[in-house]
């Protein structure tokens, strides 16, 4: 086999690795020593910008194979045929920490998904939870700010992330599911995964359906009480990571099914609650989980930072059979995810081996940084033009989506829409046993011993009066555990 030597970036061989130029062997160091300042400069720029939230995350490729013949709701090439597999790669991550953070903190997981099709990439983009703590994207950038660091102490705040809760009851749903051991996964493996959005499905007709995604894991649900996910911090912060990692090299391969629920469009226009509110489920006795495949994990990238640190994923990338929904939170993301890739990678980071479609991709978007393919050659950057042999097939034209409205407004996301409580108070009631119910009613009660500050006791009433109107019984376990006696005034609002 032919040596590799030892080059600069540009291809040039060197042979001083280990020493400096210098004026004499104890004299200061020359400038003309390019490959010094060549190294150092490009140590400097090794850290990319971490992502703004789920900084932190691990990932692998794998394959999803089809089970189940869903051809009746979407004409999805990736759902074509029962047996037929396309390759993936799935990012986990955590939200609110940063890339140093510990894996087991409480806090949502993220879920993004990336199938390489042949009508090109499909991203789905979701959590480890089925809701979301708010419904419309204006309060994204306020709410993680909550659960980042205090601009005064650069400290995390139950403060900020309790009086924001309670000025927002939407988020009751997801709060206390963070907040039960769900909110601290033993690992990646051991959790679900769900698209959580609305998403639409359209088959070879083009008959619509509103449809749901869950991932189903096949390793059964595994979670950290407090005390043990506190523990864990200290012992082995990576510990998610080492797991996934772990598993896949001892060929453990981690496997999860593809389930969906799917409503139609009449059904939505009866449907109890807003289908498409992500901090509201589509209960399973009326819309049934149905299978649709099984993904498979059985790959760790060779390289973490090409590929999980540079991994980008958009809801905006559906594929032909596959489209959006009204939920106000999948529309705020179709561009904010992409807008967010563009700062951090640059705006060709499509072009980046993880991101890269493995098909024909044929556009006209020409330079701009990090330019690394052939940058289009002698083709013309224009359309029309009379050069190309570039065509739009029809085939591929999305059916309309017709809209109840033609008024453009600002409208209350709540008015006609604020049953904030029914969906939690049936997950303590009826989704949990007693002991999720008492380590739920713990780690509240621990979580809101922070708070602190002159509004702390507004905060913590405005709080309880949402867990009460959620369950009386929660609520008054909750104010016991705080030492707060119960005003009855508080029970009737």
């Amino acid at each position: 086999m032919e040596e590799k030597k030892l080059t600069t970036a540009s291809g040039i061989p060197y042979t001083e690795f280990e020493n400096s130029m210098t004026v004499g062997n104890r004299g200061p160091i020359l400038l003309q020593d390019f490959l010094l300042h060549e190294d150092m400069a490009h140590f400097n720029r090794e850290r990319i910008p971490e992502r703004v939230v789920h900084a932190k995350g691990t990932g692998a490729f794998g394959t999803f194979k089809v089970t189940r013949d869903i051809t009746k709701y979407t004409k999805a090439k990736i759902f074509s045929e029962i047996g037929k597999e396309t390759k993936m790669f799935i990012r986990f991550s955590t939200v609110g920490g940063e890339k140093g953070s510990a894996d087991t903190e409480r806090d949502p997981r993220g879920f993004a998904l990336k199938f390489y099709t042949e009508d090109g990439n499909w991203d789905l983009v979701g959590n480890n939870t089925p809701v979301f703590f708010i419904k419309d994207p204006k309060k994204f950038s306020h709410f993680i700010h909550t659960q980042k660091r205090d601009p005064k102490t650069n400290c995390k705040s139950p403060t900020m992330m309790w009086d924001f809760w309670s000025l927002n009851p939407e988020s009751l749903h997801q709060v206390m599911i963070l907040m039960s051991d769900r909110g601290t996964p033993f690992s990646y493996r051991t959790m679900h995964g769900f698209g959580s959005h609305t998403f639409s499905f359209f088959n070879k007709n083009n008959d619509k359906v509103w449809v749901k995604f869950h991932f189903i894991t096949n390793q059964g649900i595994k979670n950290f009480k407090a005390g043990e996910a506190n523990e864990m911090r200290g012992i082995d912060p990576d510990h998610a990571q080492r797991d996934l990692v772990e598993a896949i090299e001892r060929k453990d391969f981690p496997k999860w099914m593809m389930k969906i629920q799917v409503m139609t469009p009449e059904q939505a226009k009866t449907f109890k609650w807003n289908p498409f509110d992500l901090t509201k489920v589509w209960p399973h006795h009326d819309f049934p989980m149905m299978e649709v495949g099984e993904i498979e994990l059985n790959k760790i990238p060779e390289n973490y930072f090409r590929d999980v640190e540079q991994a980008a994923f958009a809801p905006a990338h559906v594929v032909d059979g596959i489209s959006y929904s009204p939920d106000k939170m999948l529309q705020g993301r179709l561009l904010s995810y992409p807008d967010a890739h563009r700062y951090r990678l640059g705006v060709n980071y499509e072009h980046l081996p993880v991101n890269k479609c493995p098909y024909l991709v044929s556009n006209y978007q020409r330079d701009g940084q990090m330019q690394v393919g052939d940058n289009g050659g002698a083709n013309p950057n224009y359309r029309p033009n009379s050069f190309d042999d570039i065509v739009v097939d029809e085939s591929y034209k999305e059916p309309a989506m017709p809209l109840e409205s033609s008024v453009a407004d600002w409208f209350d996301r709540n008015e006609n829409d604020n049953d904030h409580y029914t969906q939690p108070g049936m997950l303590y009631r009826n989704a949990m046993n007693d002991e999720d119910r008492k380590n739920l009613i713990t780690n509240i009660v621990g979580a809101m011993s922070g708070i602190s500050g002159e509004k702390k006791n507004d905060i913590i009433n405005r709080q309880l009066c949402h867990f009460f109107r959620a369950d009386i019984g929660l609520g008054m376990s909750i104010a016991k555990g705080l030492g707060i006696a119960v005003d009855e005034n508080m029970m009737k609002h």
